[in-house]
């Protein structure tokens, strides 16, 4: 069984998509796990009513390593709520393709819903990762992990200020074996990109990857960035 973890924040306009794609889903052996940072919208009711397992949360790091605690599943896949399409039969061929590699953690495509900008730049970095994924751990958004992986590296780390994925997608490589899974890809909202502007929230993405090569993991505010409903439609 694997177990998905999904930290809330008033996510009442994403996450019944999400939910309704995952349900939509030919596979079946899988729990939801809601962490929820207190939302004052319908976030939790709507959980509820997809039958999901709801505990409390916090910010994104705290609320995956809380949902991890309670996961009944020896695989964790980590997934935001503002995921908004899931390939058919996305989960059957993930688990599948995780399970004939051997792979303690994966990552895979996920595209924002926006222009040929965002696209060609997703697809450039989806290109590296696969380059160099017999080297280290590249994850953003999402992730699949064993959870003995997961927890022999303690978790997500909750004292970073960004970038928690990536750096336990970097940890984790280095006692399990890490692959790059070509799936058809996920997309996401771009609200944050309507909400920051296009190249501004690039340019935070390109300023992140330099620090974490020059100084390591983020502990510091080193821009603006909010884990919070942006009230924008998908």
């Amino acid at each position: 069984m694997i177990s998905i973890i999904i930290p809330t924040l008033n996510e009442e306009n994403y996450l019944p998509i999400l939910l309704s794609e995952i349900k939509k889903q030919n596979f079946k052996d899988y729990e939801i796990i809601i962490a929820d940072a207190g939302s004052k919208d319908k976030t939790v009711e709507i959980a509820k009513s997809f039958g999901c397992k709801i505990i409390k949360g916090g910010l994104p790091a705290k609320g995956r390593n809380e949902g991890a605690r309670v996961a009944k599943g020896d695989i964790l896949l980590f997934i935001d709520a503002d995921n908004i399409f899931l390939p058919q039969g996305f989960l059957e061929n993930l688990v599948l393709e995780f399970e004939r590699r051997n792979l303690g953690l994966a990552s895979f495509p996920i595209y924002p819903k926006g222009n040929f900008l965002d696209k060609f730049f997703y697809f450039l970095y989806y290109k590296f990762v696969k380059l160099f994924q017999n080297f280290s751990g590249f994850a953003f958004n999402s992730i699949i992990i064993r959870k003995e992986v997961f927890e022999k590296v303690g978790g997500f780390d909750e004292t970073l200020f960004f970038a928690e994925d990536q750096d336990l997608a970097q940890r984790a490589s280095k006692i399990a074996k890490f692959g790059f899974i070509e799936t058809e890809p996920v997309l996401t909202s771009w609200r944050r990109f309507k909400k920051d502007g296009q190249l501004k929230t690039y340019f935070k993405y390109l300023l992140a990857s330099f620090y974490i090569l020059l100084f390591g993991p983020i502990r510091r505010k080193i821009f603006e960035y909010k884990f919070n409903n942006f009230q924008n439609k998908k």
